[in-house]
């Protein structure tokens, strides 16, 4: 976690858990004017110190400050999305968002004179195109479009704005659009402000509709996704039903395909024109800047737009639900329930009588669905969760089945639970619990600088004050018990809508046919005259800052003989424990399930759905984590609970008792979790068939245990293995203030034998050889996905430098050659990335990962292209200088800090290094050349030889051309996981 200096601890606390009851604390809005005359907007006894500033153009400006590190998160929040969408041009919104990627008529042209005129004989087209209704007439049309589109890329520069952003050594690059707002992020060096301002300001300031028919098609390569993601679909068919006439619910953000097939390039202009001006956006910087001196520089850029008058559309009144409203959606992965409520918006009084219904009934640890279906294991998994937009919001709830179960049944255990908040069925104390847990998380989000600047666009966007925003939980803390039962009575009842997310063929799926598209003009060696003079713009020096790890980890071996590792939070008074095994699933592999099970255990003093309730009581979460090497057991929260949550943590591990019913629960648990995870088409290319092409059979990933095996385990057996664990070696790290504090509790309640055993030894699991083999496994989905894989060499430190470097430039990020290659002007792809990858252990081997998402009928050629770039690594000097300046930049602009220190430690000793060695890593990639990256192409890229992973449709795929890739073997599902078939599991 990423730790923010908010305010001083003791403060914090007042603020986060109102030390006296009763006692009150005024959130008042404030105006202030600085030096420049600039008024702005605080809130008193606001911990996260927020200054609103409204620029006279209207343009909000939202900046908090935060030192950890010299970066700005940035957001640029525009108060206009899929809602707003025409009718008959539905996925403007998001498309218009991937526009703003391509430049403005000094960004991204050669000469715009010439370009405009091809590009505006390209939205004339567009416009014939879309009303012409003859298919082969359409056609021929759009032939044309395609001409006209080569002839206009000879004057256009792909992704320019991109390479300016990442020349910065911004990170995060990215945009995002939903029902009500478009959202641009980046997170830049804060000596970088003056140059992204500048940009930011002209990408803004003018539409250009470039390369459109290209990006056209990756935005149908995303409608695919969309049709291959079956919580996608079932989300839209559950908003249909909550909002059958309200934009929310009959059109969604990505857009219907026939209005994708013929877009407006006018309308786009038109929505830009309307709803992209200062008075209906804002700016968003958290992060190391001065508050004054920032405010002057946007006012400089930003200050300059246009205000205009806005009218937001007038959006249709729901009429209420007064009978279930039934949904069923159908696909390959595992089936589910979903049961949604329809509430008043963000504001409302509902929006505060939700959220703490939401906590009463699902909190992770101690809420009704917590204790009563998750813990006791009577369904799979269930949870609920509120969405509040600015019209209407809804509480949904989610349900997965057991074996054998049926989604009705989880249907009715879920509204049991109902009932019971109905009946007030739930403790007195829960309330102050559950506000003060979530003031906890609050203030471990707004900690971090990202998630606070998107609590800040949040508000905006909602036209929430954030005056009420930081008031809301103190809100919530005064509502009582009777008041949310009499809530609860009157908001769920019969007013619902449920999907049915079923197992079998999606007959609604829409086919997109493959368009032929002549790969347009990059101009990858070319700048634009803006471009030339923002390179030559000096920013401020920013000096990278390395860690002595020695110094900045304190080391003491305390009473018990253990040794602890402590870092100081200078921050608040959270902290967090962990009591390191230097073991894992890989010594034993009973230990992760003899881990897991303690999930469902209790002792002689508490219960298991007991012991959940007290470590709720004290605000402590507690986790026990099995990795192949390493094993963690600990507690985080306030650190006024430390002590009494170790007691009860080591309460828990001394004196849990086994339990038969709960063992056998927990064993259907895991088998029908591998079922399910078989049905997930990520798990099967990212888990199963990456793991088997790395290492064929024997692999971590098959080495389980049969279900059968685990039947007839003795669950005292795992319960003796989890106390035994603390014989073996360990050591603690804390995080937090008051180190003896810590190893008073630590030495008090943590009690172990005189001497510690060594760990039972290793199992290896060798890498194989690649090359020659093409892996298969056929699944219902509109895409196809393949991966290639290549065995690198033995990991090398001296490697790091080129390999980040090579990344940047050739395989990862929308200013890479491979990006620009197979997406950008052949529109052969909408997800393509090649990355090679240093180990993270010393001994192990490095590899080259390579990746294409994208339509069946395409993937032929994508390969292709993919092929030649992998075998020629095209030169750009500009590009190459962009991405060394970038790389350079980020880590110059890189703070390891908190408890990062620790972990990142324990990152580099796994790797075999004891120090710093970003310091190495800077060094050589500023005396790094275009040549050294080719030699490094060269050996490690050049000519190997692929595993190739393919996921898709069998229906649709071209097994001539994956013929050519090597020998092709269809893969059970079964089999890539080593699952024993569904009859041969006896439940």
């Amino acid at each position: 976690m990423k730790l923010f200096k908010l305010v001083t601890s003791v403060f914090l606390v007042l603020i986060l858990f109102n030390c006296k009851e009763g006692s009150q604390i005024s959130y008042d809005t404030e105006f202030h004017k600085d030096s420049n005359a600039f008024t702005y907007e605080t809130v008193t006894n606001d911990p996260t110190g927020l200054r609103l500033y409204t620029l006279d153009n209207g343009f909000k400006v939202y900046m908090s400050k935060n030192t950890d590190e010299p970066k700005i998160q940035t957001y640029i929040a525009v108060r206009a999305g899929s809602n707003y969408d025409p009718k008959e041009t539905t996925g403007l919104a998001h498309y218009l968002e991937h526009m703003l990627f391509k430049g403005t008529d000094k960004i991204g042209t050669l000469d715009w004179d010439k370009e405009k005129i091809l590009i505006d004989q390209i939205s004339d087209l567009y416009e014939v195109h879309k009303s012409e209704s003859d298919p082969e007439r359409k056609k021929e049309i759009y032939r044309k479009i395609d001409s006209v589109s080569l002839l206009a890329s000879n004057y256009s520069i792909a992704n320019e704005l991109d390479k300016m952003i990442t020349s910065l050594g911004a990170t995060g690059t990215n945009a995002g659009t939903w029902y009500e707002r478009t959202v641009y992020y980046n997170k830049i060096p804060s000596n970088e402000l003056d140059k992204w301002l500048m940009l930011e300001e002209e990408r803004f300031s003018k539409l250009v509709l470039r390369l459109f028919h290209t990006e056209l098609e990756s935005v149908f390569e995303e409608f695919n996704r969309i049709q291959d993601n079956d919580s996608r679909k079932s989300l839209y068919a559950m908003m249909n039903g909550l909002f059958p006439t309200h934009p929310l619910g009959n059109q969604t953000t990505i857009g219907n395909a026939e209005h994708l097939k013929n877009p407006s390039m006018v309308a786009i202009h038109n929505y830009f024109d309307k709803y992209y001006v200062p008075n209906n956006m804002a700016m968003v910087l958290v992060g190391d800047l001065e508050f004054e001196e920032t405010i002057k520089k946007v006012n400089n850029t930003f200050g300059k737009l246009e205000k205009k008058d806005i009218k937001h559309p007038s959006m249709p009144v729901e009429e209420p639900i007064t009978s279930p409203v039934i949904k069923e959606v159908y696909g390959p992965t595992t089936e589910n329930v979903s049961i949604a409520f329809r509430s008043d918006g963000s504001g409302s009084a509902e929006e505060k009588m939700v959220t703490l219904c939401d906590m009463i009934l699902a909190n992770g640890n101690a809420g009704l669905i917590d204790l009563n279906l998750n813990q006791k294991q009577v369904v799979q998994g269930a949870s609920c969760s509120p969405t509040f937009y600015n019209d209407y919001g809804y509480h949904n709830f989610t349900g997965t089945p057991k074996e054998g179960q049926t989604l009705d049944e989880v249907k009715e255990l879920i509204f049991e639970q109902i009932e019971k908040l109905k009946s007030g069925d739930f403790e007195d104390w829960m309330i102050e619990a559950v506000v003060n847990d979530l003031k906890l998380n609050q203030t471990r989000r707004y900690e971090n600088s990202t998630a606070l600047a998107s609590a800040y666009y949040e508000a905006f966007i909602r036209h929430v004050d954030w005056k009420d925003r930081i008031k809301f939980l103190d809100d919530l803390k005064n509502i009582s018990k009777q008041e949310l039962v009499n809530f609860a009575n009157s908001f769920y009842g019969n007013n619902y809508v449920i999907t049915y997310k079923r197992q079998g063929e999606d007959t609604n799926v829409v086919k997109v046919e493959k368009p032929e598209i002549s790969p347009v003009n990059l101009n990858r060696g070319e700048g634009s005259e803006f471009f030339m003079n923002f390179t030559k713009i000096e920013s401020g020096s920013l000096e990278p800052q390395y860690v002595d790890y020695a110094e900045a980890i304190e080391e003491k071996v305390i009473d018990n003989g253990l040794k602890v590792s402590y870092v100081e939070n200078e921050s608040n008074d959270l902290f967090n424990l962990e009591i390191i095994f230097d073991m894992g699933s890989d010594n034993d592999k009973k230990l992760a399930l003899a881990f897991g099970y303690m999930e469902y255990l209790g002792t002689d003093t508490y219960s298991a759905e007991d012991l959940k309730k007290e470590f709720y009581k004290l605000g402590i979460d507690y986790h026990v984590v099995t990795d192949v090497d390493k094993s963690y057991v600990g507690i985080s929260g306030l650190k006024e609970n430390l002590s009494k949550g170790l007691e009860l943590l080591e309460n828990l591990w001394d004196n849990a008792i086994p339990n038969q019913e709960a063992y056998d629960k927990f064993i259907d648990q895991i088998a029908k979790a591998r079922q399910n995870n078989k049905l997930q088409k990520d798990n099967i290319l990212f888990d199963g068939l990456l793991s088997y092409g790395k290492y064929g059979e024997n692999s971590r990933l098959r080495n389980i245990i049969p279900i059968n095996e685990l039947r007839i385990i003795d669950p005292e057996e795992l319960v003796d293995l989890v106390k035994g664990v603390k014989s073996y070696q360990h050591r603690i790290f804390y995080y937090g203030k008051d180190l003896d504090v810590a190893v008073n509790a630590i030495n008090t309640y943590h009690k172990i034998d005189s001497n510690l055993k060594d760990y039972p030894e290793a199992i290896e699991y060798p890498e194989s050889e690649t090359g020659g083999h093409v892996y298969f496994v056929d699944y219902d989905m509109v895409q196809s996905e393949m991966i290639f894989l290549a065995k690198g060499e033995t990991f090398d430190p001296k490697n790091i430098a080129a390999a980040n470097l090579f990344n940047d430039y050739f395989g990862n990020g929308l200013s890479s050659i491979v990006y620009q290659e197979i997406r950008e002007s052949k529109a052969l792809a909408y997800g393509v990335q090649v990355i090679y990858r240093t180990a993270s252990e010393k001994g192990k081997s490095d590899d080259l990962v390579a990746y294409i998402g994208t339509q069946a009928n395409k993937l032929p050629n994508a390969v292709e292209a993919m092929m030649e770039l992998m075998d020629n690594m095209p030169e750009a000097e500009e590009q190459f200088n962009n991405a060394k300046d970038a790389a350079l930049k980020k880590i110059a602009a890189q703070r390891i800090n908190k408890s990062n220190i620790f972990w990142s430690y324990e990152s580099l000793k796994k790797r075999g290094i004891d120090y710093d060695n970003r310091e190495e890593i800077y060094k050589a990639l500023e005396e790094m050349t275009l040549k050294d990256l080719h030699d490094f192409f060269d050996k490690h890229v050049k000519g190997e030889n692929y595993n190739v992973m393919v996921i898709g449709n069998k229906k649709n795929m071209d097994f001539n051309a994956l013929g050519k890739l090597g020998e092709v073997e269809e893969l059970d599902v079964d089999y890539l996981f080593n699952y024993e078939k569904p009859e041969e599991v006896k439940l």
